[in-house]
Formats: structure tokens, C-alpha cells, sequence
């Protein structure tokens, strides 16, 4: 889950997260962090003031995790030196921090390397500890970072572990039947703007695109005789409360060229004032139906 900042994309994972459960699927959302104390937006949606550094309950049928650079990257050393304890140890070296802490992409490499632990975790019968992963990114570059991380890399570390895992990893980000990257937006200029770049930045990258959830599209609360007789008051002139009267027309405008700029699907959903706001989008999202239907993976 991807977007600008502020458009609603943690209550948008929130709700998502519960519609999956709803239909019987064991769901982990996670979100990236740098700091396990820090607080949490999506932790809030489920009564909680941060997630916990390892999977832990957070309603029924549904985990939460926080992804930090640090334990990803404990994760890594433990499964190459087969001990935790050693693992541990390197970690508390102050040149071996400083270095992960300092060098180009190793912060998103313990991002890549949990989410890659969470994919690989299954049940004694085989069968995956985690049915779906959601994972709520913190801003459009950061994404980037992370979708772009293991060919880059992969061009540097040719082989040896870290290319071992790098490779596993792609196979699930790149394969549309395993994943995909879902973007939140607003209907307003800037958001549609760095929404559109976002997707030709994810097709650069091969990673698959499910579809856009434009959020928060304003119900229009005049009828058209009603427009046509308040257009020449409000037209060029400063009223209280006139941002209403024009955010509907802003709103079809900004959707036209959203639209015209990608073919994947888009999932309106209206911005209506409710006390408990994941569970009224987990009921309109579970029954949403995209104003353009899916033609391609990628825009």
C-alpha cells in the first residue's frame, strides 16, 4: 500500500486487512518504521499506540509487525551464520552498525530481508503462516526503494547469500499471481500528479500494480438547478464555504485525468463523515467496483 502522505492509505491497509479476515484469510499488516517506540498510524486503527517487532495479535485472525531496517538485518545474519547469538553479537559491533546504519540501500535490504522471513514462515502442515501481507509504506520514494532494491543490487552482489535471498525475494515481488503494489490518491491535483508518477516508477521497476483506491471523493450536496443558480454568485468570488460547492467539480475533473493516465483499475471511495472509519471501508471496499476495470498489470 502506497501514496502521498495524508491520503489515507493506513485506514485504507486497516480496512483491507479486515475484510481479508472477514473472508477466512490469516492476514499480517506491517508497517516500516525506524524506531520500535515510535508511533504507530496504522497501530491506531486497531486500538493499539504502536506494533510489536515480531507478529502479535491485533483482532482476530489478523497480526501486526512493525519492519525495521535492524531486525531484518539480524534475521539475515542469523540465517547465514546459524546462530542467533552470533548474530546479535555482530550487530552490537559499533563499525558494523555504523556501516548499516551509513551505506547505501542496506536500510531498505532489512526492510526486504523481513518481509522476506514473514513470506517464507509456515504452519506444520506446510501450509504459509501468513495468507496475505500487507504492508503499509511510509511515502513514494520509499516504495521505490524497495520495489527497485534487487535488481540493483543484484547488478552490485552477483552472487553469495545476499543474492540467494535477493533473487527469492523478486520472485514474489515481481509475479502479478503474488503480489502487487496498490495505491491510495486523492482526487485533488497534487496527489493525482505524484500518483501518476508513482505508477510509471513501479512499471520501471516490474512491479505488478492491483489497481488505485481514490479516497475520500466528496459526495456533491447541491442538485444541478441548485448549481446553476449559486455559479454566478461563488464564480471569482471569495465566500465562506464555497470550497464545497467547487470540490465536487475539482474532484470529477482531477478523476478525468487520473483516468486518462492509466489503465489500471480505480475503486472511488466517497468521503463520508463515520464514527468508526475502517469498518465503514472494509463494507464499501468489500463491495467496490472499479470505474475502469483491470486491462493490464501495469499502466
Amino acid at each position: 500500500m502506497t501514496g502521498k502522505g495524508g491520503v489515507g492509505r493506513s485506514a485504507v491497509t486497516a480496512a483491507l486487512a479486515h475484510i481479508a479476515q472477514d473472508r477466512g484469510t490469516r492476514v499480517l499488516v506491517t508497517e516500516i518504521g525506524d524506531d520500535p517506540e515510535d508511533y504507530s498510524p496504522l497501530a491506531r486503527y486497531f486500538g493499539k499506540d504502536r506494533l510489536a517487532t515480531t507478529p502479535r495479535e491485533l483482532a482476530p485472525g489478523i497480526l501486526g509487525a512493525v519492519l525495521l531496517a535492524r531486525t531484518g538485518q539480524e534475521l539475515f545474519l542469523r540465517g547465514v551464520l546459524r546462530s542467533s547469538t552470533l548474530s546479535h553479537a555482530a550487530l552490537r559491533s559499533d563499525v558494523l552498525r555504523r556501516l548499516l546504519n551509513a551505506g547505501p540501500s542496506f536500510r531498505e535490504m532489512g526492510i526486504f530481508f523481513q518481509v522476506l522471513h514473514y513470506l517464507r514462515t509456515t504452519r506444520e502442515d506446510g501450509s504459509p503462516e501468513h495468507e496475505l501481507i500487507l504492508v503499509d509504506m511510509p511515502a513514494t520514494g520509499h516504495t521505490l526503494s524497495l520495489t527497485a532494491l534487487p535488481e540493483v543490487l543484484l547488478r552490485l552482489i552477483p552472487g553469495g547469500p545476499i543474492a540467494t535471498a535477493l533473487k527469492e525475494g523478486q520472485s514474489y515481488l515481481n509475479d502479478p499471481d503474488k503480489a502487487a503494489a496498490w495505491v491510495v490518491t486523492l482526487p485533488e491535483t497534487l496527489p493525482v500528479s505524484e500518483c501518476l508518477e508513482l505508477l510509471d516508477g513501479l512499471d520501471r521497476t516490474s512491479m505488478p500494480i492491483g489497481g488505485i483506491f481514490l479516497n475520500r471523493v466528496p459526495v456533491d450536496p447541491y442538485t444541478t438547478r441548485e448549481r446553476e443558480l449559486l455559479r454566478p454568485l461563488l464564480d471569482g468570488t471569495a465566500v465562506l464555504g464555497a470550497e464545497s460547492y467547487w470540490a465536487p467539480e475539482l474532484a470529477q475533473r482531477e478523476t478525468a485525468r487520473l483516468l486518462a493516465g492509466t489503465r489500471v483499475p480505480v475503486y472511488p471511495l466517497q468521503q463520508i463523515p463515520h464514527a468508526n472509519l475502517v469498518a465503514h471501508l472494509a463494507e464499501v471496499m468489500g463491495g467496490a467496483r472499479p470505474i475502469r476495470r483491470r486491462t493490464s498489470m501495469r499502466p
